[in-house]
């Protein structure tokens, strides 16, 4: 059974950082693409970053470009996202989710599927 299980989350001050980890199990990581989403309370789920199956092209939403980078390691079946300077908007629960090959244009949230549980991100003092 295909299943992605997201790690890395907590609370962290303003400015911080975390590295959330989307982990693949019961299928092959390196033919699909993972996007993170988030989804803050009240507010619908929206794309924070994709990476394609190769790594070779990456996208980010506009609120988190110069401050989060995603990366993968598919010989570890693993999708990385590090988050930098943090901010108390960025607070959600993120969530990791698969396509085949790419992103898509645009790479939103209808287009993914195996959605990961959740990992809750709080940014505060």
């Amino acid at each position: 059974q295909a299943q992605l299980v997201e790690s890395g989350g907590g609370l962290v001050q303003p400015g911080g950082s975390l590295r959330l980890s989307c982990a693949a199990s019961g299928f092959t990581l390196d033919y699909y693409a993972i996007g993170w989403f988030r989804q803050a309370p009240g507010k619908e789920r929206e794309g924070v970053s994709c990476i394609n199956n190769n790594g070779g092209n990456t996208k980010y939403a506009d609120s988190v470009k110069g401050r989060f980078t995603i990366s993968r390691d598919n010989a570890k079946n693993t999708v990385y996202l590090q988050m930098n300077s943090l901010k108390p908007e960025d607070t959600a629960v993120y969530y990791c989710a698969r396509r085949p090959l790419v992103c898509g244009m645009p790479w939103c949230p209808r287009i993914f599927s195996s959605w990961g549980q959740g990992t809750q991100v709080t940014v505060s003092s």
